[in-house]
């Protein structure tokens, strides 16, 4: 049935539409249809009106789409756009570098929700609909353009046969057809009307589509301009036969050089037939340019080939020495070719045409082409195609005449070749480059292959010349339609003599009129039904989604499945065919890391093949290794999200403040607090010391903070701290408030060190009935003895200040009394105190009297002059001095409360001078207070950070044991370290214990998916890890926990610090509800990245098991949502060979110091994806994947617990420098485990050999770190992995096994000492250190070796290293190394 009833649509042309198109719209509106038009006259547009009158049935929310299949990859962009300009539907373009073979089902389904409109090439809807990702009745109209191509095994047929004529069959629905085509017969047409008729029948039943044409060419002549064929005859004159033999003979013998070469190498067979062929292939190709293009020509070829560059010419899949052959043999011929070619400097193609083809250099036809083009010399805006049928012949001939035409004419020439041939490989940008500037005028002549036969849409083109004879009726017409201007010709070159090809050229020309009457003669023919033999191919159909494999499909698809199945350099998986002709039999041989070994067919000998290939694609869909929609399950577990979903980040998080620190709200006279002593000890001299402080809080705090001394790295030396608990007490409301009233004065003074700030701080004072900071700090009473532990003479003194401006205790001071500010106060009590001098706004500790000095003493000012203080203050500040005897005061500026940025540069305290200051303009703030009570609170907002920081953590250990009561309790202090970024500038943060979590959590992950799915290959079973443990998925699961609060990012800033009980600033606490209805308070917001958050779940991971054990960070990871256990899962398999006759089990047994109970593990430990024996059903991947985390984890707990008192960073280096492939690698050559390793691989086989004879040569030192400058295959460092994995899993899992089994081999292992930062970081880290500039590294790669050029420009000198390696990484390395030597070498201070 079709799609909808003929009534339901209607008609939306574009009011430029031309009567024909209109007709074609009409007709296309009531059945499927094809438009047979020519070139230039407007198929898309009927096609776009088509869409417009589909519209209402495809804008969103409906399900239904309309697919635009185009067959080229340069026409998506093109069409696209057309149906952008001339309707409003959503439209977007899909091609294969999009990596869309890779996309699911999911993926999929976004583009239907998003688009309305899909314009792509047919190989893409053929692959959706064979996978199911969406199913042929979601389209409303499919437009195929030139759909002539629907034939055979195309796309376009394979859709029709498959997918349309079944469900047509089955009266399901199918979408609109309407195709384009300025030819409906794509072969050589026939010799009869009847012939003709014949193909375009053919095409109308396989579309299940009317051709729709115009009565007759006249009715589009009025239209479009009509090119004009004419015939250009050249003459039939090949090169001197002496000539051409001559280097036929050079090139044959070239040829037999290379085949001895071949012989006498030890490549394998597979690479060196690879290399025969490509020779003889280019052999051919310099054959064909002698013969039909002359030996300049030929010369031109053997350039291109022989300097080729790597981005454009690909040799194919060779091996190095493979590459150097074919590169030698394009030099030979390219000598042998030059030393033909006339040597006056001063010759040049096309001087004297005559003289060049009597010598062979240039052939009649090249001559034809030039003379054919300089007749249009005179036109200033020419446009010309000159179409080839070879690549080389484009190249070659763009060469010619980018040096000849010059000479005539500012033309320019390019030329364009397909990417899919074996010699060149030109990219579709650069494509569609040079055909935007032919539109723009930039460039005047293509030289063209096929490629731009379809589609190419540019109207100024008024010449096309056919350099070759079309092959196919719609090649003659197709090309014809390139020529779009008024009067342009389409000139086709013919070799005098060549009647056969005339006569086929000028049956083209007629059969344009042939094929429209044949099409409007039976145009009230109804389409016949599709012979049932075409489309019921044997097929396997999966129920649950209709995705679907046929037996010819089937092959693509395995070798698609082996294709994603892991490799190595040094191994392709994919399957292999073994055909029995004798008993029409076909054993099919698949990858070990397949999860199906073999497969065994009989039947008919042609489709053998096919039937092993759908027999085994349907066992693999049964075991799960294909989909539901019959793809890899590696590409759905790659495409799909993590595990716990893909949503966005949100980087604004909370910061979370301890409860133990906030107020409860009470209604009792007097308020319990818990008494704390802040014990200080400095380890410096200083002229002030410290004191202790008490902690008041209403909440008790957490044991262990009382139990764990710190210190404070200060610009001195160390402060110590060390806090203990000393009992309750209770205080009453005006006790409280004092309190509060002296430590806001105190620590604002210290803070902020203005009076201004003090005034706000202190009006904003009141004990609130809200949630509060709330908490007391205390002058201890160990300097002045009084009731208890707190110094109230001091916490008294800010009653003074504030209240009766007298001496409290004038019995017992000096009976004289100073002006100060406030008014007349005792000597005594201006001592020690605090005072603001408001003229200059300063803030000083006042410790006596300058008993020699007043204001009438003589001052020394800094430029040596010398005044009374009395004129000084005039002149300086215009403040007349009343009291001229008063001794001056003896004034010391306020400490600096140190913040972390300070401590890290060692900032000075303020001086310890003492400034003399005229008591009149004091004024008193607090009294009494000390120097070292001052001191001893400026460090008070640091302790109390770390404090904080401290109640945080041990909240977050209270969450985790109230959830997980089971999980071992570790000490707090090990959590902080946790949760502390490097960025809080601390001596502490979370990088080692990062490191070590990041170990375990592999390793956990890791044996669980080993064990879970035994079936799964390492690549599968890498691809779930990935997700497990990627940076998203580790945010999300912390996030949910809510973990972002509690961690610490932030430098301490004293400016941010809020002093307990401080409302001016604004803030307010919010209850922030965690799990277990326990409660945090937010008192702020900042921006936290989701590595962060990641990085911090991992150290935590490490903080649980270096501080409880394996089993507290397993428990740890089943708290964040990571469902991991250590149980023990057999360990199955199908092994039926005798391990003993492929391996020395014994021999190696002793090296591992290990005896395995399961052997055949030992044999696939050492078993490359190279070695096919089919009793050896896997590889060694498995084992690899489980072993690598194993070793990591090993090693990195192993250098945690040797080396405590490591730096963050040094675990880290230790890890990279110890867990390496090429480490690895270096013992299994030291052990000979290289000799027991079973592969097939003859690359592999030569890599190892050279490695192992340059073995010696390495220096001791290279064991440790990044030395080696040697390129390990990766292969020996995973025998060592495998080895691991083996071990542990034929122990139970005993790491301790493993432990002692390879960490011998590893021997020595690099320590502190031996370490050295891997070059590449160690330059990043110097150049961003000293602001160098580091250049991108400039890479290249040149006979199959990597170059890497390293260049860092210092202090205005260059410093700059090339060097060349195996492989990119080892370039980079040792280029980098270099380079930090030249620096080190030429920079002092380094």
């Amino acid at each position: 049935m079709d799609v909808q009833a003929d009534t339901q649509l209607s008609a939306d042309p574009l009011p430029f539409a031309r009567c024909y198109q209109l007709e074609a719209l009409e007709k296309a509106m009531k059945e499927n249809t094809i438009a047979y038009l020519e070139t230039g006259s407007g198929k898309t547009l009927i096609a776009i009106m088509l869409l417009r009158c589909y519209a209402y049935l495809l804008r969103k929310p409906s399900r239904s789409i309309a697919v635009f299949l185009v067959p080229q990859v340069v026409l998506v962009s093109q069409q696209a756009e057309a149906i952008k300009m001339h309707t409003d539907l959503k439209v977007e373009m899909y091609w294969g570098d999009m990596g869309v073979d890779f996309w699911d089902a999911a993926m999929w389904q976004k583009q239907l929700d998003r688009y309305e409109v899909l314009v792509m090439t047919p190989a893409i809807l053929l692959n959706c609909l064979r996978h199911s990702f969406f199913k042929l009745d979601l389209i409303k109209v499919l437009i195929m353009d030139e759909c002539h191509h629907a034939r055979g095994e195309h796309p376009y047929a394979c859709i029709m046969k498959e997918f349309y004529h079944p469900q047509l069959r089955d009266n399901m629905q199918v979408p609109r057809i309407f195709g384009m085509t300025a030819s409906p017969i794509k072969s050589k047409g026939g010799n009869s009307e009847v012939q003709y008729w014949q193909k375009i029948k053919e095409l109308e039943t396989l579309m299940n589509s009317k051709v729709y044409t115009c009565a007759s060419e006249s009715v589009l002549a009025r239209y479009i301009p009509f090119s004009t064929p004419k015939f250009k005859i050249y003459e039939d004159r090949e090169i001197p036969s002496a000539l051409r033999l001559h280097l036929l003979d050079q090139l044959k013998g070239f040829v037999e050089k290379c085949e001895v070469k071949l012989k006498r190498s030890d490549i394998e067979k597979s690479s060196a037939q690879s290399t025969g062929k490509k020779i003889q292939k280019i052999f051919s190709t310099f054959v064909f340019c002698l013969g039909d293009l002359g030996l300049w020509l030929a010369l031109k070829a053997a350039q291109s080939i022989s300097c080729r560059e790597v981005n454009d010419l690909s040799w194919g899949n060779l091996d190095l020495f493979g590459e150097t052959i074919v590169k030698d043999f394009s030099q030979d011929v390219l000598n042998a070719f030059s030393a033909c070619i006339p040597s006056d400097p001063n010759w040049s193609a096309g001087d004297n045409v005559q003289a060049d083809v009597d010598a062979g250099l240039i052939t009649c036809k090249v001559v034809c082409l030039i003379e054919s083009l300089l007749e249009y010399r005179d036109i200033h805006d020419i446009r010309c195609i000159i179409f080839v049928e070879r690549v080389i012949t484009a190249i070659v001939l763009q060469s010619l005449l980018s040096e000849v035409l010059p000479k005539y004419c500012n033309w320019k020439t390019k030329y364009i070749a397909g990417n899919n041939s074996g010699l060149l490989s030109q990219t579709r940008k650069r494509q569609n480059e040079i055909v935007e500037d032919f539109r723009n005028g930039k460039v005047n002549v293509i030289v063209a292959t096929s490629i731009l036969e379809e589609g190419l849409d540019v109207q100024s083109c008024n010449s096309v010349i056919r350099f070759d004879p079309c092959t196919t009726v719609s090649s003659f017409i197709q090309s014809r339609g390139r020529a779009r201007m008024q009067n342009s010709d389409y000139l086709l070159m013919v070799k005098s003599g060549d009647s056969s090809t005339q006569s086929r050229l000028e049956k083209y020309l007629s059969s344009g009129e042939t094929m429209r009457k044949e099409s409007l003669l039976h145009a009230s023919l109804p389409c016949e039904p599709l012979n049932g033999n075409l489309y019921d191919e044997e097929s396997y159909q999966v129920a649950d989604t209709g995705a679907i494999v046929t037996l010819s499909s089937s092959v693509g698809l395995l070798y698609f499945y082996c294709s994603r199945l892991p490799s190595d350099s040094y191994f392709k998986p994919a399957p292999r065919c073994v055909i029995d002709e004798e008993i029409n039999k076909c054993v099919l041989y698949l990858p070990k890391s397949c999860p199906l070994q073999t497969v065994c067919v009989q039947g008919n000998l042609k489709t053998l093949k096919q039937m092993a290939c759908f027999e085994a694609c349907k066992q693999l869909h049964m075991i799960g290794a294909l989909t539901d929609n019959l793809i890899p399950a590696i590409v759905v577990e790659e495409a799909s999200a993590p595990v716990v979903g893909n949503e966005s980040h949100n980087e604004d998080q909370p910061t979370y403040f301890p409860p133990e620190l906030v107020n409860h709200l009470s209604d009792k006279s007097k308020t319990l607090y818990h008494c704390y002593v802040i014990e200080l000890r400095q380890d410096f001299e200083y002229d002030a010391t410290v004191q202790d402080i008490v902690l008041a809080t209403m909440s008790e705090l957490e044991a262990d903070i009382c139990d764990m001394p710190f210190a404070l790295e200060v610009s001195r030396g160390l402060l110590s701290v060390k806090v203990r608990y000393v009992g309750e007490i209770h205080l009453d409301e005006q006790q409280v408030l004092l309190c509060k009233k002296f430590q806001i004065t105190l620590l604002s003074v210290l803070l902020y060190h203005s009076e201004t700030k003090l005034m706000e701080t202190l009006d904003g004072l009141n004990l609130v009935r809200a949630p509060d900071v709330d908490y007391l700090l205390l002058p201890h009473a160990s300097v002045y003895p009084t009731q208890g532990i707190i110094d109230w003479r001091s916490v008294l003194s800010v009653l003074f200040s504030m209240d009766d401006h007298i001496c409290a205790d004038y019995s017992k001071c000096c009976t004289h009394r100073v002006r100060i500010q406030n008014g007349l106060v005792s000597r005594c009590l201006l001592e020690r105190s605090l005072v603001f001098t408001p003229h200059n706004g300063q803030i000083f500790c006042v410790t006596g009297f300058f008993y020699d000095k007043n204001a009438n003493s003589l001052l020394t000012k800094r430029d040596g002059t010398v005044t009374t203080y009395k004129k000084h203050y005039k002149e300086r500040h215009g403040i007349k001095l009343c009291v001229e005897d008063e001794f001056l005061l003896k004034g010391r500026y306020i400490f600096h409360v140190p913040s972390s940025h300070q401590r890290q540069r060692k900032q000075r305290e303020p001086s310890n001078a003492s400034v003399e200051l005229p008591p009149e303009l004091c004024y008193l703030i607090l009294s009494p207070v000390s120097v070292n009570t001052l001191y001893s609170f400026s460090f008070a907002p640091s302790v109390m950070h770390q404090l904080e920081s401290l109640l945080v953590a041990a909240n977050l250990k209270r969450v985790l044991s109230d959830s997980c009561p089971e999980i071992a309790l570790i000490p707090t202090m090990k959590v902080l370290e946790a949760l502390t970024t490097k960025r809080c500038q601390e001596r502490y943060h979370l990088e080692s214990l990062e490191t070590l979590g990041d170990s375990f959590l592999k390793y956990a992950v890791c044996q669980q998916l080993f064990k879970t799915y035994q079936s799964h290959h390492e690549g599968l079973l890498s691809a779930k890890k990935d997700k497990l443990i990627s940076n998203e998925t580790l945010c999300k699961l912390g996030c949910d926990c809510k973990l972002p609060g509690f961690i610490r990012n932030e430098p301490f800033d004293p400016n941010k610090w809020v002093i307990p009980g401080d409302k001016s600033r604004g803030l307010t606490l919010c209850v922030e509800l965690l799990p277990k209805a326990r409660k945090m308070y937010t008192l702020e917001r900042r921006n936290i990245k989701r590595k962060k958050v990641a990085d911090v779940v991992e150290a935590l991971i490490g903080a649980y098991v270096s501080a409880g054990g394996e089993i507290a960070g397993m428990l740890f990871m089943r708290w964040l949502g990571i469902e991991v256990d250590f149980g023990i899962k057999p360990y199955k398999r199908n092994f039926h060979v005798n391990p003993e006759k492929l391996i020395n089990i014994r021999h190696i047994e002793s090296l591992l110091r290990y005896s395995f109970r399961d052997p055949s593990l030992l044999v696939e430990a050492l078993t490359h994806g190279s070695y096919m024996l089919p009793e050896i059903p896997t590889c060694y991947q498995r084992l690899e994947f489980l072993g690598d985390s194993v070793l990591d984890y090993l090693v990195t707990i192993y250098q945690y617990r040797k080396y405590p008192g490591l730096s963050p960073g040094m675990l880290t280096d230790l890890r990279s420098a110890s867990v390496n492939n090429d480490c690895y690698a270096q013992s299994a050559i030291k052990f000979g485990l290289h000799q027991h390793i079973l592969h097939a691989s003859h690359a592999l086989h030569k890599h190892i050999f050279n490695t192992v004879n340059n073995f010696d040569k390495l220096s001791a030192e290279s064991t440790f770190g990044w030395e080696s400058g040697t390129s390990f295959p990766k292969v020996l460092g995973d025998i060592i992995e495998s080895l691991a994995g083996a071990i542990l899993v034929d122990s139970d899992y005993d790491k301790e096994r493993v432990f002692h089994s390879i960490m011998p081999l590893l021997e020595p292992l690099v320590t502190p000492l031996t370490v050295r930062p891997h070059p590449v970081r160690e330059l990043s880290e110097l150049c961003q250190k000293k602001n160098f500039i580091l250049k991108k590294p400039v890479v290249s790669r040149d006979n199959g070796a990597s170059s890497v050029t390293i260049e860092v420009n210092a202090e205005g000198t260059v410093y700059q290293h090339t060097v060349s390696a195996a492989d990119r990484k080892t370039a980079k390395r040792l280029a980098s190394k270099e380079v930090l030597r030249s620096l080190k070498e030429n920079i002092s201070g380094l």
